[in-house]
Parts: C-alpha cells; structure tokens; sequence
C-alpha cells in the first residue's frame, strides 16, 4: 500500500498496559488481531463508530516496516481496505503516541 505509516486509536490505559508488556493487543475488537487506519478520512470514520464519547484516547502512528506481527489489508462494509493486524503489535513499532479526541 502507499503509506508507510499506520494509525491506531487505543484507550490510554490499554496502552499503557502494552507498552508495559512490550506488545500491545487491540482494544476495539473482539477478533483475531486488530484493525488500523491508513488514511485521516478512516481515523475520523473508525473515530466515529468506535470511540464517539469515549475520553483518555490516543492515536498510535505506527511504522508498518517494523511490525512483527503479519498484516493485511482487507475490504470494510464501505469498499475501503483497512490494514489488519494479526497478533499483538509489537510496541517498538510505534512511532509516537498522541492524545485524540472524538468531536
């Protein structure tokens, strides 16, 4: 895909508790691995279906070329492909760390 950097909205607490453990696991999904955002329009879509109200967010931005952890871009109910990590994301590949809030 065309970016090399991926972008995830976790709780600050879940976070925290990954990067205590050195590998984070997705918060938002019941699912095998986790789902990420490549583009600012799939951030303020994901923002919106997933974390609308919810307070102590951050955006992890994450560095593709160093996760571990296999990855896949798959198709979403509105025809975009979302990248999908399958197993825990190794904290080393986060490139920084913001607070985010859901307007």
């Amino acid at each position: 895909m065309g970016s090399n950097m991926i972008f995830h909205i976790a709780t600050k607490e879940n976070w925290e508790d990954g990067k205590e453990k050195k590998e984070y696991r997705g918060d938002t999904l019941g699912s095998e691995g986790f789902i990420h955002c490549s583009t600012p329009e799939q951030i303020n879509e994901v923002a919106q279906h997933l974390f609308r109200g919810k307070k102590n967010l951050v955006l992890l931005e994450i560095d593709e070329a160093r996760v571990k952890s296999e990855i896949k871009y798959e198709g979403s109910g509105n025809g975009e492909l979302y990248p999908h990590i399958y197993g825990p994301l190794n904290t080393d590949a986060v490139a920084s760390v913001r607070d985010f809030y859901v307007e």
